[in-house]
């Protein structure tokens, strides 16, 4: 296949990310998380679509292919490894990693991105805490949220690079970051608050915010 250029690549794993929600995956949708207009989104779906990489029924929903999803893990894995250069090599916070990775990612070589993940010791996630997916595979973990776990669970914590600034600064007073792990101590009912278990300090999120917390369990 003819090397995809960086647009192609964006939107290709911004599908997959969307999609993980299980709903299907609009145009108007995909429009927004690549901020772009609607047109313009279509028209790449469009071209990806000629090469096999998605299925696009106008209208109605973008599904990615067999080889599509495997494209998606190869951008999404040659992207957390990048991450992990600037955050481990580079010292940028993690929340500024995901930002400055899509400034260059696409132009590494393959044999570069290979070298630069042996050079990081194999890493298993990305400085968010989500999972680094194999070479030449198409799986790529999906992680529940915090809001999803039972009563008694331990688990760590990943946070996406699209957090908002003023959550994540919220998370931070709390001592929620990426890699923390938390225990989850009690939940209450009817989308009622959970309260979790942080460096030894019991700390209360409401529903919605849990949300937006993913994590890792053993």
């Amino acid at each position: 296949m003819e090397r995809l250029g960086p647009n192609e690549r964006e939107t290709v794993k911004a599908v997959f990310r969307l999609s993980q929600a299980g709903d299907p995956v609009r145009t108007g949708d995909l429009a927004a998380a690549l901020s772009l207009a609607p047109a313009s989104a279509t028209a790449r779906v469009q071209r990806l679509a000629d090469r096999g990489l998605v299925t696009y029924a106008p209208y109605r929903s973008v599904t990615l292919t067999a080889e599509g999803r495997g494209v998606a893990a190869e951008a999404i894995r040659r992207h957390r490894i990048v991450e992990r250069f600037l955050s481990d090599m580079l010292g940028y916070r993690w929340e500024d990693a995901d930002r400055l990775a899509v400034t260059f990612e696409h132009d590494l070589p393959n044999e570069v991105v290979a070298r630069l993940f042996v050079a990081l010791d194999r890493p298993g996630t990305c400085p968010h805490g989500f999972p680094i997916p194999a070479a030449d595979s198409a799986d790529v973990p999906a992680l529940p949220s915090l809001d999803s776990l039972a009563t008694g669970t331990i688990a760590e914590v990943a946070l996406p690079g699209a957090t908002e600034p003023d959550v994540a600064a919220f998370l931070e007073t709390l001592g929620v970051r990426p890699g923390v792990q938390v225990v989850v101590r009690e939940r209450h009912p009817f989308e009622g608050p959970i309260v979790i278990t942080v460096d030894g300090e019991d700390r209360t999120l409401g529903s919605k915010l849990a949300q937006q917390i993913f994590v890792r369990t053993a």
